[in-house]
């Protein structure tokens, strides 16, 4: 069947559109996910290394597809009916957290260990030291590797199709189904894909130059 290049053009933005909301949905409760593992991990060293080594093991030793299965699949089982947007969202969150709670605590670890001395001899308290002390370093070693895990985030999306999610690969599928022009649906969608993470890793070394120059 032949499609206008224009209804592809638009068709394939229309699944891009699931694609960063879900990298969003993702990146956010992967964030906060791995803020709070990192406050377990150094407030209570004890027991949060041991629970960050289990839990970063876990999920970054399993394939990403492996645990979109459990997450769709499993909740019901519980009586937890969720629509594939958010089982999706649930996996992709689980995941993220688990690489950036690995990316933030080596950046934590380069930061020397005079600053948290330091921070105590003020007499701050570990979430002041947290926050007004060792963050701030490691932000300025974080934001690289982070920008690229976001990169390849925004990409991973693209398993969410095996759950019944229409996101931009899946979109390209259909359109190559449809007019049995594959280069043309997945080639524009690479492009698509391009125009998605390109500009973060731009944004990326301008903030990092940024950060250096306040230093």
């Amino acid at each position: 069947m032949d499609m206008p290049l224009s209804n592809i053009v638009i068709y394939l933005l229309t699944g891009a559109r699931w694609t960063l909301l879900l990298s969003a949905i993702a990146f956010m409760g992967g964030g906060i996910g791995a803020l709070l593992l990192l406050l377990l991990r150094y407030g209570r060293p004890r027991i949060g290394a041991r629970f960050l080594h289990l839990y970063v093991g876990l999920f970054q030793g399993t394939p990403l597809l492996l645990q979109l299965f459990l997450v769709f699949f499993g909740l019901p089982l519980i009586r937890i009916d969720v629509p594939p947007i958010v089982a999706a969202g649930i996996a992709l969150t689980l995941y993220a957290s688990a690489f950036l709670a690995e990316i933030w605590r080596g950046c934590v670890d380069a930061v020397p260990r005079g600053q948290w001395d330091a921070g105590g001899a003020l007499g701050l308290n570990f979430i002041m030291q947290m926050w007004d002390v060792i963050l701030p370093q490691a932000l300025r070693i974080a934001v690289p590797p982070t920008v690229g895990f976001l990169t390849q985030l925004v990409k991973a999306t693209a398993l969410a199709s095996i759950v019944g999610i229409t996101e931009l690969t899946k979109s390209g599928q259909n359109v190559s189904n449809a007019t049995f022009q594959p280069l043309v649906a997945y080639g524009i969608a690479a492009l698509i894909y391009f125009a998605m993470c390109y500009p973060l890793t731009l944004c990326a070394r301008l903030l990092e130059r940024k950060l250096s120059q306040s230093r």
